[in-house]
């Protein structure tokens, strides 16, 4: 969590609340694997906070008794579209020596 925008850092503020102090007075309910605050949590750390807060919403509105639930990972961040994988001029330039 180095890099992290300042909205991201809120929004795990928030979650982190939740976990701490709101969520032990509910009963556990969760049908997910991870719950969906620690779901929230990784995928706001993973994808930032506009893309990390849709997944979060969109696992929270499949949170309901006529979904089976099960487990449900983060999807892992893709790379930019633009961005070839076969590039490794980074990997050249930590090779050469300094001037």
């Amino acid at each position: 969590m180095s890099a992290t925008s300042l909205p991201a850092r809120a929004l795990i503020g928030a979650v982190r609340f939740y976990q701490r102090f709101i969520s032990p007075a509910l009963p556990p309910t969760c049908r997910f694997y991870p719950s969906c605050s620690a779901y929230a949590l990784e995928a706001v750390q993973v994808h930032g906070a506009a893309k990390g807060t849709w997944l979060a919403v969109r696992r929270l509105l499949r949170c309901h008794p006529w979904h089976p639930g099960g487990v449900d990972p983060v999807p892992p961040r893709t790379p930019a579209p633009n961005a070839d994988p076969h590039d490794d001029s980074a990997e050249k330039r930590e090779e050469q020596a300094p001037c």
